[in-house]
Order: C-alpha cells, then structure tokens, then sequence
C-alpha cells in the first residue's frame, strides 16, 4: 500500500475496531484529504495495516458504510461516499423578539379571519382531513414601518377550540400563544424561494416579482392536525445562514469529535436570490439560522434567531415549535 494511505496511528487506549473506525473517519472529514469517490484501502491492506483479522475490517467498514461515509461495492473495493441531498430546515421563533433584537419597534395587524371548515385542498396540500373545523388568519408583522413577515395561517378548531374565542387583533397566533395551548409531537418544515404575486406584494410592500423567501410549517399532535403556517419574508432583508460540523452517529466519531481530530466546519451565507435550500452532506450536521437585516435605521443590522439541527437519521427538534 502506498505510504500516502497508510492510516495506522498509535492510540493503544483504544480497541483495534475503535482505532480503524476513527482513523478512516478522520481522514474523510479533516478537510478533504479523502474526497468523494476516494477508494478505501482493501480489506486485505487494512488487516495487514493493523495487524488484526479481517473480521474486525470488516466490521468496521460496515458501520463506516451504515453511517453514510463510504459505499462498499463488490470485488471494487469500498469508496468514500458522494455527498447526497438533504433540506436544512429551520426552526421558527417568536417574530416580535426577532424584530426586538433589531432595536426598532415591532407592531402586529391582522388582516383577515373567517372560520370554515377544510376542503379537498386542506386534505391534498397540508394534511388536513376534510370537514375539520378551522381558524384562516392573514397577519403581517412590522419592523418600524416596514413590513417585516406576512402571516398567512390555519388553526384547526379541533386540537385547539380556544382558538375560536382568541382575539387575535391583540394575540399574535404564533408562539408563545400557540405553544401554551398545546403542545406538539412533530412538525414538517420547507423552506423555499419564490416571485412575489401581485398579492402578496401588495401586503409586503414590495415591486410584483421581487424575491421572497417562504417558509412553511405544520405541527401535530400525536397524530392530530394543530396548525399549518406560512411565512413570507421579502428577500432583500433576509438570508438563511448554515453551519456545518461533522455527525456520522457512529460512537467513535463523537469520540473523535471531542478529541478534535475530525473538525471540519464551513459556514454559508446565501441570499434568497441564490438560494431556499441549504443542502447538506449525508455525513453532516446541520446548524441553521435566519438573519434579518435591517436599514430602517440608517445602517445595515443583523440579527440570527435561535437555530434548530439536523443530524441524520433523525430530526432533532426544541419543544418551542408551534
């Protein structure tokens, strides 16, 4: 083998398993040494490098494989993974603390709401089952004079019945009031780029056709409907920034991880003209924020709400959603 792949380190403390684990996880994620499409040495080469069976390889290149990181293909030998498409879904805060943290005045108006019950597009487009009684509330929200979000959400009367005596001229719908409703069990989130109608323009306050970032959410609980919300952000005040870190759920790679032998961390900063996905590597977790900029007041600020992670297999979500 040459010497330019000989991965054998000297780290008695741990077992030869742990030690084939972290040592080709190190080299996949400290910063490109092995690329995508890099072949791992053979299995043969590996029980030869570490003076052990080639059961132990084995195993090791199974969980290495299981994790995402490398793609074993028969008599080819195993590769390091390509990165494969996943969405960064961000998690969405109380809008008056972010307009707060501005430092200019936030003001809430709602627009519309009518009750009504679901029809055939509640049930094709946002999972809702046909005849569920609902709220229909179009809000905006406002940095100074500016608009800064439009509001357009459904409440099914069902999970939450207060909602029908809510008056929400003077309560926002969003968390905390939402939240200390009811609670939730899980959420779907989209975050996507769009022109703006001639609608929603008018309610944003922008040219017809400027660029918006939307995002949308439901929640249930259990496996009850609560709510279904989209948020629509003119593009020119707000961008969606990422934070990478390594995450494979392989027990040596938080090991690693800790050691500081696998960081790799990038950070991305994208306006909406180029982007309303984030898309993010198998191997990686995903730190994502919303930045809103304000010229209100003369100068450019910004300000990143709280970010949710996503880290494969699972979605790991704050009990704050609603």
């Amino acid at each position: 083998m040459a010497g330019g792949d000989s991965i054998a380190k000297e780290t008695p403390a741990l077992s030869l398993h742990q030690r084939i684990l972290d040592d080709i996880e190190s080299r996949i994620l400290s910063g490109g040494e092995w690329l995508p499409g890099h072949r791992i040495p053979f299995e043969h080469e590996l029980t030869e490098q570490y003076g052990c069976s080639r059961m132990t390889v084995n195993k090791a290149l199974t969980q290495l494989a299981k994790a995402g990181l490398i793609e074993r293909k028969r008599r080819s030998g195993s590769f390091v993974s390509f990165p494969q498409s996943q969405a960064a879904i961000l998690e969405i805060h109380d809008i008056r603390d972010e307009v707060a943290a501005l430092g200019v005045a936030y003001r809430f108006e709602l627009t519309s709401r009518r009750e009504r019950l679901s029809g055939p597009a509640d049930a094709r487009h946002i999972d809702m089952p046909r005849h569920t009684p609902l709220v229909e509330l179009v809000c905006r929200h406002f940095a100074g004079k500016r608009v800064f979000a439009l509001e357009e959400r459904i409440i099914s009367l069902d999970a939450v019945p207060t909602a029908a005596s809510t008056d929400f001229a003077e309560n926002s719908p969003g968390p905390p009031w939402l939240v200390s409703c009811v609670p939730w069990s899980s959420a779907k989130h989209s975050i996507r780029a769009i022109a703006a109608t001639q609608e929603n323009a008018g309610m944003l306050g922008i040219p017809l056709g400027s660029p918006c970032l939307v995002i949308e959410r439901q929640t249930w609980n259990a496996d009850q409907p609560v709510t279904h919300v989209r948020f629509t952000y003119p593009g020119d005040s707000h961008a969606l920034v990422a934070n990478f870190t390594p995450s494979t759920g392989i027990s040596g790679v938080e090991k690693s991880r800790r050691r500081g032998t696998a960081a790799a961390k990038r950070q991305h900063d994208l306006g909406v003209g180029q982007a309303a996905r984030l898309i993010a590597s198998p191997m990686m977790e995903t730190i994502v924020s919303i930045c809103s900029f304000s010229t209100i007041s003369g100068g450019e600020r910004a300000i990143t709400s709280p970010v949710t992670r996503i880290s494969r297999p699972f979605l790991k979500q704050s009990t704050k959603t609603s």
